[in-house]
């Protein structure tokens, strides 16, 4: 059992990007992990420590920039701050694409036709055992999303600061995607692990599949 009404505590720490999106600037990678934080406090499986807590010791071991955690230095900040895992995210790959669908209208902020846009994100996730400083869970983790033409997204709260424009674009819509889509595979494999770990495994074959035929089709 966990510690703390049998629910795992967690600290989520800074993401770090290695794309070129545009939406990337100073902050985000602390955005992105105050977002995790909050959807995984939400669901009532975690315990979720808060920034305040971890950030001096992230940055005393020189990682609130780089989002990098080495085993040991792992299991190190989870004894002095408290947590049993340690949450890291890349975001790694980024692809947005906009096509004109000829003229379009706007009526009180929302628009219809116009451009029809998409957008896929992909963040490489890595849960650290705090005690044994090894990577306890690892994934691949997509969001994918559309906007423009004749649907009007609505995507829930939660952006501020660097990412509020993003709040309603497809770039926002498939980072909220990505997001709901950690929260639920963490609260599967950490807290249920029941039948969805076999349906989060077979996604997983499925991503790998895909991308291994991207591959081929490159050579």
């Amino acid at each position: 059992m966990f510690a703390g009404g049998g629910k795992p505590s967690v600290a989520v720490i800074e993401f770090n990007n290695e794309t070129s999106a545009g939406w990337w600037s100073g902050g985000v990678g602390w955005e992105l992990a105050g977002m995790v934080s909050n959807e995984l406090a939400a669901t009532g499986s975690f315990k979720v420590l808060e920034r305040s807590k971890i950030e001096a010791v992230l940055s005393e071991q020189n990682l609130a920039a780089s989002g990098r955690v080495s085993a040991g230095t792992g299991a190190k900040i989870g004894k002095l701050t408290g947590a049993q895992y340690l949450i890291a995210g890349t975001v790694s790959a980024y692809e947005e694409n906009t096509a004109s669908t000829g003229g379009g209208i706007s009526f009180k902020g929302i628009s219809l036709g116009g451009n029809k846009e998409s957008a896929y994100l992909a963040i490489d996730l890595r849960v650290i055992n705090a005690t044994t400083g090894e990577i306890d869970f690892v994934r691949t983790i997509e969001g994918n999303a559309k906007g423009g033409g004749m649907s009007v997204g609505i995507s829930r709260g939660g952006f501020g600061g660097a990412l509020g424009s993003q709040k309603k674009t497809p770039a926002g819509k498939a980072i909220r995607a990505a997001l709901i889509e950690i929260t639920d595979y963490l609260d599967c494999v950490m807290v249920q692990r029941d039948a969805c770990v076999d349906e989060y495994d077979a996604k997983e074959s499925r991503r790998r599949e895909k991308t291994k035929g991207a591959l081929d089709l490159d050579d």
